[in-house]
């Protein structure tokens, strides 16, 4: 019975490792990777329950968007680093009075321009969602994939399960 748990273990690790592939492939594929730290953060848990793949919150937001309502209190300074990892180009919005002795501008126009527009995205998404989460569309990053494995998985075990008992019974 014990190669029956270690060949169920192992197809289920097999499986997590293709949904994670998968998804992976999925958030290049569509254009979704920014900084690669969604990416970088799934990993296979083990523990006395079984396995599960994990990863950063908000993981969801990939597929579904993400609604309007509370945002994190540094939200435009995550918004600020996604600008700059997914390498967006910024439109420059120069100041209205030229630096003087008197005067000295608190930023440069490059960076005053970037939090402008993190602070107009995160704006945006804070009073009405992410643009997918108002389309109402899905992107489909891992629910085709997951329900894909789990098809394949249960196959695997009810392979799995009629060796052994093929084995049990042929051993008597």
């Amino acid at each position: 019975m014990e190669s029956v748990k270690t060949d169920i273990d192992e197809a289920m690790y097999a499986a997590l490792e293709r949904i994670r592939l998968k998804i992976v492939e999925n958030i290049n594929s569509k254009g979704l990777r920014a900084s690669g730290k969604t990416e970088r953060s799934m990993r296979i848990e083990r523990d006395e329950y079984g396995m599960r793949l994990v990863g950063r919150p908000y993981f969801q937001s990939l597929e579904l968007g993400r609604p309007a309502g509370r945002v994190p209190h540094n939200y435009r300074s995550i918004i600020r680093q996604w600008i700059i990892d997914k390498g967006l180009s910024v439109r420059m919005i120069p100041y209205k009075r030229q630096p003087s002795e008197r005067w000295q501008p608190k930023y440069s126009v490059e960076e005053r321009s970037l939090r402008i527009m993190a602070g107009a995205i995160a704006h945006t998404i804070a009073t009405r969602g992410t643009l997918l989460y108002r389309q109402g569309g899905r992107m489909d990053i891992y629910s085709p994939v997951i329900a894909e494995e789990v098809e394949q998985l249960s196959r695997q075990y009810t392979d799995i399960i009629a060796k052994s008992i093929s084995r049990v019974l042929s051993a008597k």
